[in-house]
């Protein structure tokens, strides 16, 4: 990783809060790399990205959270697609991501043949199990477990003419035990110690598909993982009263895995965090935030508007409820005060290979950060 203990010195040597912006833009740049390979479950990524961000944390100087470690080490099933992938349909070669994807449970196939028409976007050749979806857009996801069947999904305007003529040579390879980490730092607080304050974020994408096509995951969720760096790094320059934790969680794409896991085996008592904020792809904001939870917790998201509306940080905040769609909600499940926030307008690129680091614009980072360092302020009464 040539580039990474460059830009790790770069973003650590930030000489003030308000040039934090050109460090967030270079970290969300190495972790939607080639070379972290969409942070997934082929290459190695995923086990890359948590080693820089153990370095970040090492470097900022927080302290593992269970006094030894930061990664808290668990392991789930997945499906993986390291090898082949390859879709032909009508004597066209499609291209992976930008032409077709493979539904993420879909065995390994070899096969070619003709597709019959079941609908007027769906196809099948029941013989060798193979299906095909059209699409407008293609949204890729991770799947814990493999089916009996191999599908495809393909863009509408990449193929033409009925009937679909196929030959297909997609590599699986399902793994039982895949081993990761949540990562976990803290910042200990000078006079409230058992009070915690938590920022949390998902550091795992999608990975590849094939061995030439990656997802990098830019806004979802390196933009998030870059946010709680920049705060992680100014904590542990300005320690609280409180003290402040930090959980870059692993397996959210394959549902919420690490942050189920930690609220099964968690390494601070959940009772004693004072308010938890996660963070799920932050890398626009040009119409405000969205914060779920907010008719749950009305008090403190009618704190954070008077923050906001004060020193006319963010356009607008929007108010949502409960929602079990990022890592807030297992913590909210076992009755831990929690914000999941987002932010809102901007570019529209989600789950696919246009999701980069060089169209990611970062709004309204520098602002959103001024909010939570005011927000938790006043969370501790400061």
């Amino acid at each position: 990783m040539k580039t990474h203990f460059l830009i790790l010195f770069l973003f650590i040597a930030g000489p003030a809060l308000s040039q934090d912006i050109h460090y967030a833009h270079e970290m969300v740049k190495e972790l939607s790399s080639k070379e972290l390979w969409g942070r997934g479950y082929t290459n190695n990524g995923m086990a890359k990205a948590a080693d820089l961000i153990c370095s970040a944390f090492k470097a900022y100087g927080l302290s593992p959270m269970n006094g030894t470690d930061f990664k808290q080490a668990f392991s789930f099933p997945v499906n993986t697609f390291p090898g082949k992938m390859q879709v032909t349909i009508n004597g066209k070669k499609l291209s992976p991501g930008k032409d077709f994807i493979v539904m993420p449970q879909s065995i390994g196939k070899i096969a070619k043949g003709k597709f019959e028409q079941k609908d007027s976007i769906t196809f099948a050749d029941s013989s060798e199990r193979v299906i095909a979806i059209l699409k407008d857009k293609l949204t890729w996801s991770v799947a814990p477990e493999q089916g009996d069947f191999t599908g495809i999904e393909i863009k509408k305007n990449a193929i033409k003419g009925l009937p679909l003529n196929f030959q297909i040579n997609v590599e699986n390879s399902f793994i039982p035990e895949f081993n990761t980490a949540n990562i976990c730092g803290v910042v200990k607080g000078t006079t409230k110690p058992d009070s915690v304050l938590v920022i949390t974020a998902h550091y795992d994408h999608l990975g590849g598909m094939g061995n030439k096509t990656y997802f990098p995951g830019a806004n979802d969720n390196a933009s998030g993982i870059s946010f709680l760096l920049s705060l992680a790094k100014y904590y542990a320059a300005n320690p609280q009263p409180y003290t402040m934790a930090f959980i870059c969680f692993a397996g959210e794409e394959a549902g919420l895995l690490g942050s189920k896991y930690f609220t099964e085996y968690p390494l601070l008592a959940l009772q004693k965090i004072r308010f938890l904020i996660n963070v799920d792809m932050v890398g626009t904001g040009e119409t405000g935030i969205t914060v779920v939870n907010a008719t749950i917790h009305q008090k403190e998201f009618s704190l954070l508007n008077q923050l906001n509306d004060k020193n006319k940080y963010l356009k607008k905040i929007n108010s949502r409820g409960k929602a079990a769609n990022s890592d807030h909600y297992f913590f909210t499940e076992k009755d831990v005060p929690a914000f999941f926030i987002y932010t809102t307008g901007g570019i529209s690129a989600y789950h696919d290979i246009y999701d980069r680091s060089k169209t990611l614009p970062l709004t309204e980072y520098q602002d959103l950060f001024k909010l939570f360092v005011d927000f938790n302020a006043a969370l501790m009464n400061k």
